[in-house]
């Protein structure tokens, strides 16, 4: 978000061809079949999510990955917390889970211990897994559970009316500091690294081959793996920072992210700040081979075992 983004005196919409016209415009395409139908319940569609959000493109990322992973279906299970990703365990024809809000990590952590040979996916938001979640989070990283973590990232809290939250970059406006955050974000990927998980990305909803590419990566990855994906939220975010909507903030990533590759970044660059022309550095950043957790077992005397 550029200077004159927050002031509202440049806009990034792009103009309709004027080739086109009305009834092309607003013609219907007809199809029989959605190539993500098997995986998604498509009886519950139209979503709920408020035009030009980018969890749908997250998710859409994360159905393609289960198809395209050589594993069965029935063997994939994905958890969500409070907020609107949330709504992804809903949508998602596996065994899902809408848990409590910023229980999202210990529901999965009990699903993976009791049935390990289950591929569990965390997907949720960055309200839900970073702030009333967040104890959960860094210890998981810490313990190294083989959870895999997709947290979308939109700055705010977008279901209960765009109030800042721990990803809410400084100086940005939100319904609570409609004078700009005063208060510095977490930067997700130093976070994690330093927790300990065995693989940590950050991608936006712009990069959907690159995002689909990690999840599929992940999957196969043991250990606790985190991918932030950066997502507009244009009706809680946008509107209190003069983004018009999804397409904008799309811009403003095609714009203004660069490709961090082989360490080549220090980690407390990985930062973001809105207020200014810098660089929103996405690409792998953590990608190591910890043993992953592993329960104790504690045998008794006579070979009875302790749990």
């Amino acid at each position: 978000m550029s200077a004159s983004m927050l002031d509202g005196t440049t806009s990034l919409r792009g103009t309709a061809d004027p080739d086109r016209t009305a009834a092309q415009i607003g013609a219907a395409i007809n199809v029989e079949q959605h190539p993500l139908d098997q995986i998604i319940r498509a009886e519950r569609m139209p979503h709920i999510w408020c035009p030009g959000c980018g969890i749908g493109v997250a998710m859409r990322a994360y159905a393609q990955a289960i198809l395209d992973f050589k594993f069965p279906v029935d063997d994939h299970v994905v958890v969500s917390g409070i907020g609107c990703s949330g709504r992804v365990a809903g949508y998602m024809n596996i065994d899902s889970y809408h848990t409590t809000h910023g229980r999202a990590i210990p529901f999965a952590l009990g699903l993976k211990l009791a049935n390990p040979k289950l591929v569990v996916t965390v997907f949720s938001g960055d309200g839900d897994l970073v702030a009333i979640g967040g104890n959960h989070l860094i210890h998981a990283a810490r313990r190294n559970v083989d959870l895999k973590v997709i947290c979308v990232n939109n700055f705010n809290y977008g279901m209960t009316g765009g109030q800042a939250g721990p990803t809410t970059p400084l100086g940005a406006r939100a319904t609570t500091t409609p004078y700009g955050n005063p208060e510095l974000p977490f930067n997700l990927p130093y976070l994690l690294a330093a927790s300990g998980a065995n693989y940590v990305s950050r991608w936006t909803t712009l990069h959907v081959r690159q995002v689909k590419e990690d999840i599929l990566y992940t999957f196969a990855k043991p250990g606790f793996t985190f991918i932030e994906v950066l997502a507009p939220c244009p009706v809680g975010f946008g509107k209190s920072n003069n983004i018009e909507d999804g397409l904008e903030e799309m811009e403003l990533y095609r714009q203004r992210c660069v490709l961090a590759t082989d360490g080549d970044v220090r980690a407390e660059e990985l930062d973001i700040d809105l207020r200014e022309e810098r660089p929103i550095y996405v690409g792998r950043f953590i990608d190591r081979d910890r043993a992953p957790y592993q329960p104790v077992v504690i045998h008794a005397p006579g070979g009875a075992k302790e749990g």
